[in-house]
């Protein structure tokens, strides 16, 4: 291949060098001035746009380099030098609006609403809106995180054990990333619940209620306040909140709290030997020469922390208590709260809401027959039998609850 490539090229380079050197004499007086006009280009060109040399310079938030934007060049790329003059860019945002918006809580508690919730309160709520994704007590769902569980001990540094966990071609769990184990501040727990949850209808929970499921997360990962647990009868508020100090809360690095938060991150950067790690890169060639048949060893960091148990250990029964069954419900009824008031509950999530008569006035216009079969095999965003494996009999059974709790 390689033959035939240069031959080609001699051909080429034969035919182009004829027709150079007819229209030689012709080009040369021109060709004189058009040199200086290239060369002049080339070296403006050489200084501030050709891939690999660029005007960088130290000073990166991250440790690295930045690069200065002149004469509509910035690295190899050129970018927009119109004026945006009388472009309206909108009106300044007025206080009220700011305030609507301004409703994170800061690590220290400033920013955090009024209100209260108890353990016992979150856990029933926690069982109504959460459990049917993150699982009872926290202890995972399906596609769902995990909220409790994992083992809290550290090492002689500091770090939890658990999350030093590493997966050597499946053969080892993976680091326990829980409120418990990995959460920083315990104050960003409560304003995400209480702005992003529950997925199906975010913002619909109340001050006293996102304390309340707040609470009852932090006790089932078995957090103290001022050295008390938190039993059932435990009320949080905002005050007791910021008191919160979760086993990970030094964890991460560099610092990006407080008003010296940028400096901080330049220090930290800066000495990257001592707080990253300093060694030969490999930039190429870098594949493992291990694999998963265990007689080639494996070039990664053995498992020094393996787990081997979880703290509190799951085996220990936290079997609710029995329901106790309402001979008078519909069949339907509580296979429906198990697996589909999270999308039907309300409309939020496009799904007809069970109670609105007039949605469903609109889907039974198709006939019962087409609704099963939808149901069953998945319309639009909802996946067959609504990600459930349950039997036609049973998905037919929760299709007709929710119709008649809707006439």
């Amino acid at each position: 291949m390689f033959k035939l490539d240069r031959k080609l090229t001699t051909i080429g380079m034969v035919l182009v060098a004829g027709v150079t050197f007819s229209v030689m004499t012709a080009c040369a007086a021109e060709s004189k001035d058009g040199a200086k006009e290239s060369k002049k280009a080339a070296a403006e060109t050489s200084n501030s746009a050709t891939v690999g040399v660029y005007a960088s310079k130290p000073g990166a938030l991250d440790g690295g380099v930045t690069y200065p934007r002149e004469n509509g060049i910035y690295t190899a790329y050129r970018y927009n030098t119109q004026s945006t003059k009388g472009v309206n860019p909108g009106r300044a945002a007025t206080a009220n609006e700011i305030k609507a918006w301004d409703l994170d809580a800061l690590p220290d508690g400033s920013g955090l609403p009024e209100g209260e919730g108890s353990v016992e309160l979150g856990d029933e709520l926690y069982e109504a809106q959460c459990a049917v994704c993150h699982g009872e007590f926290g202890a995972g769902g399906s596609g769902y995180p995990q909220l409790s569980g994992g083992n809290m001990d550290k090492d002689e540094n500091g770090v939890i054990i658990t999350l030093k966990n590493q997966r050597v071609y499946g053969s080892t769990d993976a680091p326990k990333r829980t409120v418990g184990t990995y959460w920083p501040v315990a104050t960003t727990l409560f304003t995400y619940i209480r702005d992003a949850m529950p997925y199906a209808h975010p913002k619909s929970l109340s001050n006293d209620e996102t304390y309340a499921i707040t609470a009852y997360i932090l006790a089932q990962n078995e957090i103290e306040i001022d050295g008390e647990e938190m039993d059932d009868e435990y009320v949080l508020n905002k005050e007791k909140l910021a008191k919160v100090v979760l086993p990970n809360r030094d964890g991460f690095y560099p610092n990006i709290d407080g008003p010296n938060a940028i400096e901080d991150i330049r220090a930290f950067y800066a000495d990257r030997a001592k707080n990253i790690g300093a060694g030969t890169r490999c930039m190429t060639d870098c594949k493992d020469p291990g694999g998963p048949d265990g007689k080639t060893p494996a070039a990664v960091m053995e498992i020094k922390y393996e787990m081997s148990d979880v703290t509190p250990p799951y085996a220990y029964d936290k079997t609710l208590p029995p329901k106790k069954k309402d001979e008078n419900a519909h069949p339907g009824k509580e296979a429906y709260e198990a697996n589909c008031v999270l999308c039907h509950k309300t409309d939020a999530m496009g799904a007809p809401a069970v109670g609105d008569k007039a949605a469903w006035d609109i889907v039974m216009k198709k006939g019962l027959d087409k609704v099963y079969h939808n149901t069953i095999h998945g319309i639009n965003g909802m996946p067959a039998k609504g990600g459930t494996s349950l039997p036609d009999d049973k998905i037919k059974q929760m299709v007709d609850y929710m119709i008649e709790a809707s006439k």
